[in-house]
């Protein structure tokens, strides 16, 4: 795998478990920060407990208490107290020293992917597409600044990317990344482009907002994206929209493949037909479910 894109795996966690009661009491809360800008209702204990599970990923998949409290920005006392309600609830386990994730998060996110019905109805259609053309197929959602895949549809040609379902990848150098990045509001894309860290990969990501721009626009205008070696070294992939109600874009659908295979003129000329093909049959059978 490419080093430049490993931070973006998330790797599953084995571990040992242990009770909350055992561990020791935690000192006093130390003082917590305003809410300056936050609506009234705002719940700050919910988003620090939210921000306790996204701490932990590929790069530190087992963390101390201090640690998590110097990854968050709480104090120790604070992190521990969220720790040990993590663990009472199941999604975090300890053996003492260190704190790790259970499979139990896996529901967090099951629960969205239960409910949009974009994969489900568009696995099958995949499966067709990979059969057809034998070349590996995702379908993702945009999630602020980053791509999630929802489906995977592997091939038999080898892909130097593994890439899981729920993994993240950062928009502005992925195919499903820029069709979903130009289906934005005009409003919403300025606000993305202002604040985006595009960070280079490689030679050839986009890392400019101004080329970024043209370079959208142009994925509106004929309604597909190319990319060309941006995230990983001999990637390359063409990504297409897949609308909901009302024209909405809901996710996007690609094919990917290495150039030793495909140049990027024979992505364009043998796999975007049949790619926009396929994205119309999900959007039919999404209007057929809806």
């Amino acid at each position: 795998m490419n080093r430049h894109i490993s931070s973006w795996r998330r790797p599953a966690v084995t571990s040992r478990p242990m009770s909350a009661a055992s561990l020791s009491d935690s000192p006093e809360e130390g003082e917590e920060p305003g809410l300056a800008g936050r609506p009234r209702e705002f719940i700050q204990s919910l988003e620090r407990g939210l921000g306790m599970i996204r701490a932990f990923g590929p790069h530190a998949p087992e963390q101390t208490v201090s640690e998590l409290a110097a990854t968050t920005g709480l104090t120790r006392a604070t992190a521990r107290r969220f720790l040990i309600t993590l663990i009472e609830l199941g999604y975090v386990e300890s053996d003492g020293r260190v704190f790790r994730l259970t499979p139990r998060v896996l529901e967090l996110g099951y629960s969205f992917l239960s409910g949009l019905g974009f994969p489900d109805v568009a696995l099958p259609h995949l499966e067709r597409l990979v059969a057809d053309v034998n070349e590996s197929s995702e379908a993702s959602v945009l999630d602020g600044d980053d791509i999630v895949y929802v489906v995977r549809v592997p091939s038999t040609a080898v892909v130097t990317v593994a890439i899981n379902v729920g993994a993240r990848m950062p928009a502005h150098a992925t195919s499903m990344g820029k069709v979903l990045l130009a289906a934005l509001p005009d409003a919403q894309l300025d606000a993305y482009l202002e604040r985006a860290e595009l960070q280079r990969f490689l030679p050839r990501t986009v890392t400019d907002p101004a080329v970024l721009r043209r370079q959208l626009e142009e994925v509106r205008a004929q309604g597909y994206a190319i990319v060309d070696q941006e995230l990983e070294e001999g990637l390359v992939a063409v990504a297409a929209p897949v609308h909901g109600r009302g024209a909405t874009t809901i996710g996007a659908i690609n094919l990917s493949s290495h150039v030793i295979r495909r140049s990027v003129d024979s992505l364009r000329e043998e796999l975007v037909e049949p790619l926009l093909r396929t994205a119309r049959l999900i959007e039919a059978d999404l209007a057929g479910v809806a």
